[in-house]
């Protein structure tokens, strides 16, 4: 599949990709997972290299760039905080240019989305957004594809994200939503709810797409959705506010009981992991029949792998 207008470019966020550029990725991410499934063995990345850059812990994000890049041949370099000089010691500008003469792309997950923007900026390779505070667009690839291998073509399907609604996860998940015309609904408290403005850029988006999006506190609004998603309370380095989150989001839990007011058998539950059972969600949904976060996290190789031959090769030949 020949996608050259996508390589050389960055993944930071979906804001920066077409509807169709979006489909193209879905589209790639199906042929390679395919492809797995056969056992075909392919070495597409055979002398190119990749910087893995975390100052957050991994298990999916980090797995899946390795195991999806060294199985097509190239060899990817695991870096932390304590392996180089991430922005102390040495600038992040400086950082990027030495990075973009010796690799072939960049991975960064950590903390601000400011840090991304500059090691694409600098670098002059191609940059992905492994998480930041701000967007988890990899994992929101990988929520699409899940969704459309039960329902097909995402477009009108319902989609219900249940608890906090301002967290990296949901930004990602309305950004792709609607530009993809996903009819997306999101249940949170009042003081959980998107950020403002990128929740209006979103519905600017949904409007054009003939998706819609709708922020409530009412868990009937689960009625018939296709998918309903949580995810932890309180995420990485919001651990100070677990106790007061937890009280807040209690009445959000996502149970067989919230589950069944879909009132559909079809219905799926998506998770990003890792998930703490009991919390967010209860054992019998995460381990039960309609769950598919396992899909989801296997998910996340094969949709990074795409990513990665689309913007490093600029084909999946």
């Amino acid at each position: 599949m020949i996608c050259e207008k996508l390589k050389g470019r960055s993944l930071l966020t979906w804001l920066d990709y077409t509807p169709e550029e979006i489909r193209l990725f879905l589209d790639m991410s199906k042929q390679v997972k395919a492809e797995k499934q056969r056992g075909e063995i392919r070495r597409r990345f055979t002398g190119k290299t990749l910087a893995l850059l975390f100052e957050k812990n991994s298990t999916r994000t980090r797995c899946s760039f390795e195991t999806a890049f060294g199985e097509e041949g190239g060899h990817p370099v695991f870096l932390s905080n304590q392996d180089i000089h991430l922005g102390a010691k040495e600038s992040l500008e400086d950082t990027s240019r030495v990075l973009g003469r010796m690799f072939s792309a960049i991975q960064f997950r950590g903390y601000k989305q400011s840090t991304v923007e500059t090691l694409a900026r600098y670098s002059g390779l191609p940059v992905y957004n492994g998480l930041t505070d701000d967007f988890h667009p990899t994992q929101a690839l990988a929520d699409m594809l899940t969704m459309e291998e039960n329902f097909g073509d995402v477009r009108e399907k319902k989609f219900c994200y249940v608890g906090d609604g301002r967290n990296n996860v949901v930004n990602s998940i309305m950004v792709i939503g609607s530009k993809l015309g996903l009819y997306l609904t999101i249940i949170s408290p009042k003081s959980l709810n998107p950020e403002p403005a990128l929740l209006s850029k979103c519905k600017e988006l949904a409007n054009a797409s003939g998706g819609k999006i709708e922020i409530s506190e009412n868990l009937e609004k689960v009625k018939g959705a296709d998918a309903i998603c949580t995810d932890v309370w309180a995420s990485m380095g919001e651990e100070a506010q677990k106790e007061a989150r937890v009280k807040l989001l209690k009445p959000f839990q996502v149970n067989q009981a919230l589950m069944d007011k879909t009132g559909r058998k079809e219905s799926i539950f998506l998770h990003p992991l890792p998930a703490i059972k009991g919390e967010e969600v209860t054992m019998d949904v995460i381990d039960g029949p309609q769950s598919r976060a396992w899909d989801q996290a296997e998910n996340r190789k094969h949709t990074i792998k795409a990513i990665m031959l689309a913007t490093i090769n600029g084909t999946t030949d």
